[in-house]
């Protein structure tokens, strides 16, 4: 298994202590933690993106262009980026830019967007995100694979011979799809081949194994070879210490009070609420990665089992103070990370992967090279 680490940059204030961090500040975390994942041993970093609430992940372009500029290995992902209100072209623009500053490093992860409230602030009306998502994706397709490209659609105005630049390091970045609570996304994925990454944030386990099964059964379906069907999960939020009871007891409170919060009427989508109130709940049976190193590796195995897949993302407690975020994170690399590792083992960004190659992993490539990647991703 390969390992992420995420933020979506949240800046809430911890409900149980009050404390809170400035943005300069939570920036700053967030640059730090992608440089030390990088030299503890992770394999990816992302940032989400987020334009509505308690967030600050709204610039993540710019965020992901620091990252590619203060790191040198770990892929660099969005998680995700929101398709559906964007400009396709501006995208193609902007990633390809992350791409050239990381040296081919950039994977892209999509989606609709799980918070309704910035679907109006960008002039896409309830309803049309999943039609405007697959219409902006085919264009963005388009826009890295070809030059002079003419198009013209529903959600933008038409481009007439219009070449993207920068151009993307070497041929297109592979594109994952988030997906959160319907098929659409998992569908959208397994028709052009691609990877999915299955959100596994707040729902029970059996909720997301439908949706990873229904996305494997569609892309065998539209004769996608099944070995390169790669998924990746997300997590719940972490906590790592000695025992799963001095976890629990120092992470439990602020837990059940954001829980509380959470849930509260206008503060999350219709339908999509927190289904584990309580800690002890939310160990047992929810996707939560709260305990001790034992504890945290026996539960992504547990996803494993259900999910079968090749990438899990974490995301770090950012209402507790930085230092301890990152002892966490360096704690998991050394205790968790190897287990999990040997009794998961993965074809992702290998050799047998046909993205396994891109350039910056290795640190060159030739354009004979460059082309035989992009010939192997178009099948």
């Amino acid at each position: 298994m390969k390992f992420q680490v995420l933020d979506i940059l949240p800046n809430l204030t911890n409900p149980v202590t009050g404390r809170e961090v400035r943005p300069d500040e939570r920036f700053s975390q967030a640059l730090t933690s992608a440089r030390y994942a990088e030299e503890f041993g992770f394999d990816a970093v992302a940032i989400g993106e987020r334009h509505a609430g308690a967030f600050l992940s709204s610039g993540v372009g710019v965020l992901l262009g620091a990252v590619a500029a203060t790191t040198s290995r770990v892929r660099i992902m969005t998680g995700v980026s929101v398709l559906s209100i964007h400009d396709p072209l501006r995208v193609a623009e902007d990633y390809a830019t992350v791409d050239q500053l990381s040296r081919g490093r950039l994977e892209l992860v999509i989606g609709k967007g799980n918070e309704l409230r910035q679907l109006p602030m960008f002039g896409i009306t309830n309803g049309d995100q999943w039609d405007a998502l697959a219409e902006k994706y085919e264009l963005l397709r388009r826009l890295w694979r070809e030059e002079n490209v003419t198009w013209q659609g529903r959600f933008r105005d038409p481009l007439t011979e219009v070449t993207s630049l920068p151009r993307p390091y070497a041929g297109a970045p592979r594109v994952w799809h988030g997906s959160a609570t319907t098929r659409t996304s998992a569908e959208l994925a397994a028709t052009w081949g691609d990877p999915l990454f299955s959100a596994n944030a707040i729902q029970p386990r059996d909720n997301y194994t439908v949706l990873i099964d229904h996305y494997r059964q569609q892309y065998a379906g539209h004769g996608h070879d099944p070995r390169l069907a790669y998924v990746g999960a997300g997590a719940g939020f972490l906590f790592l210490a000695d025992t799963t009871q001095q976890a629990r007891e120092a992470f439990g409170p602020t837990y059940e009070k954001i829980v509380a919060y959470f849930n509260q009427p206008g503060n999350h989508t219709p339908g999509n609420a927190m289904t584990f109130a309580t800690i002890d709940d939310a160990i047992a049976h929810g996707p939560v990665l709260v305990g001790s190193p034992q504890q945290i590796a026996e539960k992504i195995l547990w996803f494993h089992e259900a999910y079968g897949h090749d990438l899990q993302s974490f995301s770090l407690p950012t209402m507790i103070p930085h230092e301890q975020q990152l002892a966490m994170l360096e704690r998991l690399a050394a205790e968790v990370l190897p287990v999990v590792r040997k009794a998961a083992p993965t074809t992702l960004w290998s050799d047998q992967d046909p993205y396994g190659g891109r350039p910056a992993a290795h640190g060159r490539t030739t354009p004979d090279a460059a082309a035989e990647i992009e010939k192997a991703r178009t099948r």
